[in-house]
């Protein structure tokens, strides 16, 4: 079992020689990333794993589903989107609830899809828990439109899509950031996509990746001859 001084040292190895690396330099971001503890947000079965630079299940069992992204790949994505105290954000995959926990601490609201009821359950006791309070939680396919009425500055897609969803481009206000990691393996490229003015969009592809997919968003149909 790891005590408390060792978790922390795992904790300084995780940013200084994962995160750092990964071009996240924003001095807030790395902050962030050492007061909130990833390890409260993984599953027990895997919590002694919550430092590695690896993807983690997030079932307590050894079956297949749904999984953490790594540290890394988090913490890029908000170094990335230089999220602001007064914006609001909607996180698509909420899984573990630790990204939105990081989302929460920048911004004024978050509100986080979890196509998974159990899933958002616990993710829901778990912030609740931990004291984060400006973030909801709701049990939903973020694949499916969103309902009509509120905007978002910041739209997070934690996971993979074939494409950038261009239902949501409509929900980003003007300024407004969505982060995508987009394409199939073996090579999947990060998109930011800025709302710049009505119908005015672009879109940056700064790095490289490989994450899992978020589920019932569309692929693209398989080629034949």
């Amino acid at each position: 079992m790891n005590t408390p001084a060792s978790q922390e040292r795992l904790r300084f190895n995780m940013i200084e020689q994962q995160i750092r690396p990964w071009d996240v330099h924003d001095p807030q971001v790395l902050a962030l990333l050492a007061e909130i503890h990833r390890e409260d947000y993984v599953p027990a079965a895997h919590r002694a794993l919550a430092f590695f630079d690896m993807e983690l299940p997030l079932a307590d069992g050894t079956e297949p589903g749904q999984t953490m992204l790594a540290p890394k790949i988090e913490a890029r994505m908000l170094n990335d989107l230089h999220v602001q105290k007064h914006e609001s954000v909607l996180e698509i995959g909420t899984g573990s609830g630790f990204m939105a926990a990081l989302l929460a601490h920048r911004a004024a609201k978050v509100l986080t899809l979890e196509i998974d009821a159990t899933l958002a359950a616990r993710a829901t006791e778990t912030l609740r828990r931990n004291g984060v309070n400006n973030v909801e939680v709701r049990h939903a396919d973020g694949a499916k439109p969103l309902p009509s009425g509120p905007t978002f500055d910041v739209i997070v897609l934690s996971g993979s899509v074939a494409r950038v969803p261009q239902n949501l481009m409509g929900s980003l206000n003007i300024g407004g950031r969505l982060v995508a990691i987009v394409g199939g393996e073996p090579m999947m490229r990060a998109h930011f996509v800025t709302r710049v003015s009505e119908g005015k969009w672009e879109t940056t592809q700064p790095w490289d990746t490989i994450a899992p997919r978020l589920l019932n968003f569309p692929e693209p149909s398989p080629f034949r001859f």
